[in-house]
């Protein structure tokens, strides 16, 4: 329905209200947080405990320690690849 309602909004001079801006930036971000969980713990239809989840762990760590985002990303590579690594 909002994507119907979208077309004449973006078409047109008018704006969006401010509640409803709000309300997309939500939406988005509630979207990439699904498909991040379905991507780290669905595997073929199952539940999947894997390196992944140990990756994620310790970014969600370095993510709350305000770790600058490249330090992240790389603690989150080591530690799965460590993981991968001694678990097989």
């Amino acid at each position: 329905m909002a994507i119907k309602a979208a077309g004449p909004i973006l078409v047109s001079d008018q704006e969006l209200s401010p509640r409803a801006n709000a309300a997309t930036a939500l939406l988005a971000t509630a979207l990439l947080a699904a498909l991040v969980v379905t991507e780290t713990l669905g595997g073929e239809g199952r539940f999947a405990f894997d390196a992944k989840i140990v990756g994620s762990a310790v970014a969600a760590l370095a993510l709350l320690l305000r770790a600058p985002v490249l330090v992240v990303v790389a603690l989150a590579a080591v530690a799965t690849a460590v993981t991968r690594a001694y678990f097989g």
